[in-house]
């Protein structure tokens, strides 16, 4: 008999049971700012502090979970992308891409490579 992790989940239910919650990969908790999901508390606070920058005239805007193509798709291979968690446009002219991390990952410093051959222009912070 196969069962759904829901179906198993309610059969546990029944017996009294209650299944083990699953602790998140990079032990982030998630949160919500103005109904907008984050996946860490930390990226919510570097959200609720670019508004306040907006707000204030520092910054001339920002957006967030802007994706970047880091190398094209040939054939069946799906392009290398990288999702950052904001753009923020300064008062100047320039651009920063901000990504949050508790840590770096093997798979963050490899697309931080690439990221940085591909737009050499672009800074591309790390903060944590």
């Amino acid at each position: 008999m196969n069962w759904s992790e829901l179906e198993f989940a309610e059969y546990q239910k029944k017996l009294g049971i209650e299944p083990e919650k699953k602790k998140p990969k990079y032990h982030n908790n998630k949160a919500i700012v103005d109904g907008v999901y984050f996946d860490s508390q930390l990226e919510a606070d570097k959200y609720s502090d670019l508004k306040l920058q907006l707000k204030m005239g520092t910054i001339s805007g920002f957006c967030r979970q802007t994706e970047f193509i880091l190398q094209e798709g040939f054939g069946l291979t799906k392009p290398i992308t990288y999702l950052a968690d904001f753009v923020v446009f300064n008062l100047d002219g320039t651009t920063e891409i901000i990504d949050t991390k508790g840590f770096c990952t093997d798979t963050f410093e490899i697309k931080y490579k690439l990221f940085k051959a591909k737009f050499p222009r672009l800074e591309l912070k790390l903060e944590s």
